[in-house]
């Protein structure tokens, strides 16, 4: 959908109009994945069987399966950022920063009119959001592939500057209504 459009909306506007697309089309669940090829689409099945009883499911790169792997401050952001959200939505959370989720028609018509604009807002501030509002999270296991498009963020200067965003969105989100 990004790609196809004329103009730069950026990743969170971009979200919102595939939620409002979906909404005005009256789908019953919107899966969000990311597009550099990381994500198997083998696994959206397991994320739509458990929307019958959630709104939101998460696919999980550190539940269990596969062997992805993520060190120094970007895991370290990763697990506090996860220990934080697993409270606020009062479920076991591993994997907060994922973009690979599934939504309900409660969620899409809630994306549809409100969804972040902020890097990692789209991930954490989602997440925040959708819990204080009542909504059913859970996340499922879920292997990652090698990518096949897009540069990795892998230095010591991109780790600090990913925590450092990590948690200032965290704090936005937490204090905002």
């Amino acid at each position: 959908l990004v790609a196809k459009l004329p103009y730069n909306l950026g990743v969170g506007g971009a979200m919102r109009l595939g939620y409002r697309y979906a909404r005005d089309h009256d789908y019953d669940v919107a899966i969000q994945i990311d597009a550099d090829g990381q994500h198997d689409p083998r696994y959206v099945p397991k994320l739509v069987d458990l929307l019958d009883d959630n709104d939101l499911v998460i696919g999980a790169r550190f539940a269990g399966e596969g062997d992805y792997n993520v060190r120094g401050p970007r895991r370290w952001a990763m697990v506090m950022l996860s220990a934080v959200l697993s409270r606020v939505a009062r479920t076991k959370l591993t994997d907060t920063t994922s973009g690979f989720r599934a939504a309900n028609r409660r969620v899409i018509e809630m994306f549809a009119s409100w969804y972040p604009a902020e890097y990692l807002g789209d991930t954490v501030e989602t997440l925040v959001h959708t819990a204080r509002r009542g909504f059913r999270i859970r996340q499922v296991p879920v292997a990652m592939r090698k990518r096949m498009a897009g540069t990795p963020s892998h230095s010591p200067a991109k780790a600090m500057v990913y925590l450092g965003r990590a948690f200032a969105v965290l704090t936005l989100a937490l204090i905002r209504r």
